[in-house]
Order: C-alpha cells, then sequence, then structure tokens
C-alpha cells in the first residue's frame, strides 16, 4: 500500500479547499470547517463524529455519522481481528475509496485514533477537520440533530503492518538501532514520575519525548502551523526522515503524534498501539527514567 501523495494531487486537494497548500507538506490530510460547510466541499464526503453519543444526538455536523469511538479504542486489540474491524467500518457505509472526514472535541486525540484505525484496515482517504467541533462551531457553521441512515458496504478490513509497530519490533531495534521512537506522553511519565496503573514508570531507552497536545493550538484545537510544528520536533530530536514508532499508554496520543508527523511530510511512522500498557507491564523490556527538562 503507498503511503506517498503525489504533489499534482496535493496540488488539486488543495485547490479544492480543502487543505493549505504551501502551509503542511501534507495539506490533504487536514479539511477547513468553512471548506467543509462551503459549497465547493467534494460530493461523497463522509464525515464522521468521534464524541460521546448524547453529544452528537444534541447536534453534529450535518449528515455526520456517529463512530463510538470508545468501543474502538477498547476493540483494536492487537490488530488482528479483521472479521471484526469489518462490521465495525461496514457498518459506517465505508468503502476502501471512501473520502472520510472525522472530528472530535478533544483536540483531535479521539478523531485521530479513528484516522488511524480507518488506514490501518485499508480505508485510503481519512482527514481530520481542523480545529474539530470547536472550529465547526466558532464558524457558525450548520448544525443537525438527525441522524442519517446508512446503508452498509461490503467493506473487507486488510490490515497494513507497515502503519503499526509492535514490542518486538521495537526491542529489535534497541539500542540506537534504525526505528525512531517518539513518547507522547506527558513529560511525568515519560520521567518515571507518574506510573499510572503501570507495574514500571519511565521510557523506552533512546525514546524522544513530545506530548501531544504540543502539537495543538490549546484555545482553537487546530494544529498549530507548521513552522511551529518543525520548531518543537527539531528542539525534541524528532527527525522527519527517520522511520518512526509513535507511542504513549494506549495507542489514542500516539495516533495524534503519527498523524502530525505525517502531516510535517514523514513518511514511514508506525503507531505502537499496545504502549506502555504492554512495555510498562512486561518482564522483559528495558525501562530507563529521563531527568526531566529543565524549565
Amino acid at each position: 500500500m503507498t503511503r506517498f501523495v503525489t504533489l499534482a494531487a496535493v496540488a488539486a486537494l488543495a485547490a479544492a479547499g480543502m487543505g493549505r497548500a504551501g502551509d503542511y507538506p501534507r495539506p490533504d490530510l487536514l479539511v477547513e470547517p468553512a471548506a467543509l460547510a462551503g459549497p465547493g466541499a467534494p460530493k461523497g464526503l463522509v464525515v464522521l463524529d468521534a464524541r460521546p453519543r448524547a453529544k452528537y444526538d444534541a447536534g453534529h455536523v450535518p449528515g455526520a455519522r456517529w463512530v463510538d469511538h470508545a468501543e474502538w479504542a477498547k476493540g483494536f486489540g492487537d490488530g488482528r481481528d479483521a472479521a471484526g474491524w469489518s462490521k465495525r467500518v461496514a457498518g459506517l457505509g465505508l468503502t476502501a475509496d471512501s473520502r472520510v472526514v472525522v472530528y472530535d472535541d478533544s483536540r483531535a486525540k479521539d478523531a485521530a485514533r479513528v484516522w488511524w484505525v480507518l488506514r490501518y484496515w485499508g480505508v485510503k482517504d481519512v482527514r481530520l477537520l481542523n480545529g474539530g467541533w470547536l472550529g465547526w462551531e466558532k464558524g457558525k457553521h450548520p448544525t443537525e440533530k438527525a441522524e442519517p441512515v446508512v446503508k452498509p458496504s461490503a467493506f473487507k478490513a486488510v490490515a497494513a503492518p507497515e502503519r503499526m509497530a509492535t514490542k518486538d519490533e521495537l526491542l529489535k531495534s534497541l539500542p540506537g538501532g534504525t526505528l525512531q521512537i517518539v513518547d507522547a506522553r506527558s513529560e511525568g511519565e515519560f520521567c518515571g514520575l507518574d506510573a499510572l496503573k503501570n507495574k514500571r514508570a519511565g521510557a523506552v531507552p533512546g525514546a524522544k519525548q513530545l506530548e501531544w497536545s504540543d502539537l495543538i493550538d490549546a484555545d482553537s484545537h487546530r494544529f498549530k502551523p507548521a513552522d511551529e510544528l518543525k520548531t518543537l520536533f527539531d528542539a525534541a530530536g524528532i527527525k522527519l526522515s527517520r522511520p518512526t514508532a509513535t507511542h504513549c499508554q494506549s495507542g489514542g496520543r500516539a495516533s495524534v503524534m503519527a498523524y502530525g508527523l505525517e502531516l510535517m511530510g514523514a513518511t514511514d511512522v508506525r503507531n505502537y498501539y499496545q504502549s506502555w500498557s504492554e512495555w510498562g507491564n512486561a518482564d522483559d523490556t528495558p525501562v530507563v527514567k529521563p531527568a526531566p527538562k529543565k524549565k
């Protein structure tokens, strides 16, 4: 499965108003609220709402289909249940060729997980709504409460293993292997100060740390401009040209980081979906406790 987008395709998408040409290397991964609400929005675009059901019922983007993010987060597992995911994705009426836009109200964290899961199971064109629900509301775009009638598709989930990293792959890459490991958790988790409910706290040896929320503007919920993202990645020692595995506690925050890296042009990005919930509770994984950064 190709993971590259031709310059012509990117230019066409930008011209259609679905991204911001000249800003991010991959503007095709973002959709602006005004573009989605406008008359020039591509026909056949499927919008997914990843917020809690009660919020969806109270009002959503017209035509949006509700996706049970909480169930998806628990149900992904080890990425081998193709039959189960065929049923889930088919229930949304999606095909491998559907053009999908996902939004949430959690600063892209839930929408990014849905983005990553759909890409992993073979939906080729999935984007995020820049600013999410907040951006839609701030733009005073129309909403509705009616739920669309969706005809299930014949979607057949086919895993893209190159989009997911495993514990064994990370172990084989240590120390100083070709795989760059990016930790999207908080500094407290990374430095072993916050164990959550894990047996061990700390970090994968050699991992670079950049908290997922640093990629998002806290006030607008939009992704920060390309120059700011580049500065953040550079300061964290993250190389966009290197094969990369992102991780967090359970795959969601790592999905935001994976998305941000791809938005900035990285072409070989994997999500270690089992993340610290596996690494921090295994008996065969090395753990270090880096010193906190000086403020």
